[in-house]
């Protein structure tokens, strides 16, 4: 090889170097949180103490399709959103719904899932139908989510109680402490299942939501790979596997 050529071919390289793309790969790997406190959707196997779920398992498989290197790390809802919009997180897989407030500082994928809220009560209880009952009761919720939003808008803040762990906020209601809890419905259906003695839902899922993957705003160029990948997977029917596998529907 003559040194013209060995003067292009390393012009051209360092040109390439230029665009986002080379400064992209250069990053080895790529950080996404998750609450592992929200079953079936996000928590932590037992046996291996892995992540472990519908967002974990449907994350690695667009990592796999999408050439990413990731790593996933366990952290408090709250702390996941904050982290996301100031990019000390590159995304976020975490049974996260898309809402215009939550554009505003995050970048999200294409939806992954159809889910809403549904009100959860004492099975003892009968003053609670639905969501319309609530105006005067005590309700609970995992703090930062749309459930809480929810709360805050059906019967005011001062009667809303929060909790880290969604499963807290259960076992609060079990207990007495609150008189009902809204949660997304597949979680909800869960603890239901889990406890079909004390617990059971009031009326129907009153709230249209989508899950998406939530992507750090400096990262942009995440967002067509990780929506090309998604779609690959839907078009395979790995998603449809993953809601029987993990939700049985």
């Amino acid at each position: 090889m003559n040194r013209t050529a060995v003067f292009i071919i390393t012009a051209l390289l360092i040109a390439a170097c230029i665009f986002p793309a080379c400064n992209q790969a250069a990053k080895s790997k790529l950080t996404v949180a998750c609450d592992a406190t929200w079953p079936p959707f996000e928590q932590v196997n037992e046996q291996t103490k892995e992540l472990d779920g519908f967002g974990p398992e449907l994350m690695r498989a667009i990592a796999a399709k999408a050439g990413l290197d990731i790593e996933l790390v366990n952290v408090g809802f709250d702390s996941l959103l904050a982290g996301v919009s100031q990019c000390q997180y590159d995304m976020a897989v975490s049974s996260i719904t898309i809402t215009e407030e939550r554009k505003k500082t995050i970048l999200f994928s294409d939806p992954y899932y159809a889910a809403g809220q549904i009100v959860t009560v004492r099975k003892d209880d009968d003053r609670i139908k639905s969501k319309d009952d609530l105006p005067g009761k005590t309700v609970g919720g995992q703090i930062g989510t749309v459930g809480i939003d929810e709360a805050n808008i059906i019967i005011g803040k001062d009667r809303v109680k929060t909790f880290d762990d969604v499963g807290l906020a259960f076992q609060a209601l079990i207990n007495g402490q609150i008189d009902a809890v809204i949660a997304d419905n597949p979680v909800a259906q869960l603890y239901v299942n889990k406890n079909k003695d004390r617990l059971q839902t009031a009326g129907p899922i009153f709230t249209n939501e989508y899950y998406g993957i939530a992507i750090c705003q400096k990262n942009a160029y995440l967002v067509p790979r990780v929506n090309a990948a998604l779609k690959a997977l839907k078009d395979e029917g790995f998603l449809d596997k993953l809601s029987k596998k993990w939700i049985g529907q």
